[in-house]
């Protein structure tokens, strides 16, 4: 894919969809982080009912540790693997309590050493609560880098140092929200809604269905 047919791709998303983001509903970078742990094989439809109770008694690393190992589960349960992250979120309470003033830290290297991150999960934070122009590769944005061309690459990291290279800078904070959500609405995984994306005639995915290199059709929705 050449350059002019990506920015045309991301300016169609910009058009569609000018301000994205994540779907988890977060009201403070802790928030946000705690979110994006519980989210790793779970919705964020299911996140966010879990968070809705948990955050209403406790959303600081001192009111979770607070809260106790069991109290923490009690609002959990419904996602998957809670035994695990319940023990994660309250490991990194005591870090960020111990060694950051009960802050999220705002360096890569600080938000990797915690336990439950890894380099998606920072990228996340480092964009949607930082502001910061990353790239979280998780399996949407992976499929549609691939799929349509944009950024070929055969890991996560891959993509995402393709990513970076290639998308311009003006659409490098929202291009992941962008494919993300293109990912999980349009450009699915077993059956793509090709009659109905924006970006199809650009698209360089070889089994287009429903006679979709016309193009233009629904949005990537809301953000």
């Amino acid at each position: 894919m050449d350059d002019p047919t990506r920015r045309e791709i991301f300016e169609r998303w910009r058009r569609a969809n000018p301000h994205p983001t994540t779907e988890l509903r977060y009201s403070t970078p802790f928030e946000l982080l705690v979110a994006v742990i519980l989210s790793a094989q779970a919705t964020d439809r299911g996140v966010n009912r879990a968070t809705e109770g948990l955050f209403a008694v406790a959303n600081t690393p001192q009111a979770l540790l607070d809260l106790g190992l069991e109290g923490l589960k009690s609002h959990i349960r419904s996602i998957g693997l809670y035994n695990a992250k319940a023990e994660n979120i309250l490991r990194t309470c005591r870090i960020l309590v111990e060694r950051h003033g009960g802050q999220v830290p705002r360096e890569r290297e600080a938000l990797e050493a915690l336990p439950g991150v890894g380099r998606k999960t920072a990228n996340v934070l480092l964009n949607t609560a930082f502001g910061e122009p990353t790239i979280a590769v998780d399996t949407h944005i992976f499929r549609v880098a691939n799929r349509t061309g944009i950024a070929p690459g055969r890991t996560p990291l891959a993509v995402e140092k393709r990513l970076m290279e290639v998308v311009p800078m003006e659409f490098r904070r929202d291009a992941h929200h962008w494919m993300i959500l293109h990912g999980r609405y349009v450009c699915t995984a077993r059956a793509p809604r090709c009659g109905e994306c924006l970006i199809a005639d650009l698209c360089e995915y070889d089994e287009k269905r429903n006679g979709s290199s016309k193009g233009a059709g629904k949005t990537i929705g809301s953000g």
